[in-house]
C-alpha cells in the first residue's frame, strides 16, 4: 500500500509541477511544442560535413543551411520551441561545442539566408508525414530547464 501511495504522490507532484509551469508561462509568454518532430530526422548531412577539431565554417554552415532551411518558417516562429529542439538534437548527435553554429553561421544581421532553394532536402524525402509526438524525456527535461531558469 505504501508503494502505491508513493507512486500516486509522485504522479501528483509531476502533474502539479507541469500545471504550475503552464500557468506561469501562460501569464508571460506561451511557447508551444514544435510541430516538427526533430527527434527522428537524419542529421548525417551535418555530422558528415561538419567535423572537429577545427569545424570549418564553410562546410559546417552549408550543412546547417541544407538541414534547417526546409524548416525556416517553424524555426523562426518565436511562439514554439523548434529552434531550441533542433539545436539540442544537432548537439546531441554531433557533440559540437556550445555556440558553434551561432558564432560562425551568419549571412547577415538576420541570420542564415534560406531564400535560395537548397540543393536537396534532407528531411521527409520518402514522403512520410511528420507527426509531432515529443519524447516524454525531452518534455520533462525541457520543463525542468524552464523551471530552473525562472529562478536565475
Amino acid at each position: 500500500m505504501e508503494q502505491k501511495n508513493g507512486c500516486l504522490f509522485l504522479l501528483l507532484f509531476v502533474f502539479l509541477l507541469t500545471h504550475a509551469l503552464s500557468v506561469s508561462s501562460s501569464a508571460s509568454t506561451f511557447i508551444s511544442a514544435c510541430p516538427v518532430n526533430f527527434e527522428f530526422l537524419n542529421y548525417t548531412i551535418i555530422t558528415s560535413q561538419c567535423k572537429g577539431p577545427r569545424y570549418p565554417p564553410k562546410p559546417c554552415c552549408a550543412a546547417l543551411k541544407e538541414f534547417a532551411c526546409p524548416y525556416a518558417n517553424e524555426l523562426n516562429d518565436l511562439t514554439n520551441d523548434c529552434a531550441t529542439t533542433m539545436f539540442s538534437y544537432i548537439n546531441l548527435y554531433g557533440k559540437y561545442p556550445p555556440g558553434l553554429f551561432s558564432s560562425q553561421c551568419r549571412d547577415g544581421k538576420e541570420g542564415l539566408d534560406c531564400s535560395a532553394p537548397q540543393p536537396s532536402e534532407s528531411a521527409n524525402v520518402s514522403g512520410i508525414q511528420i507527426i509531432c509526438n515529443p519524447s516524454p524525456l525531452l518534455v520533462l527535461s525541457t520543463g525542468l530547464l524552464v523551471l530552473l531558469l525562472r529562478f536565475f
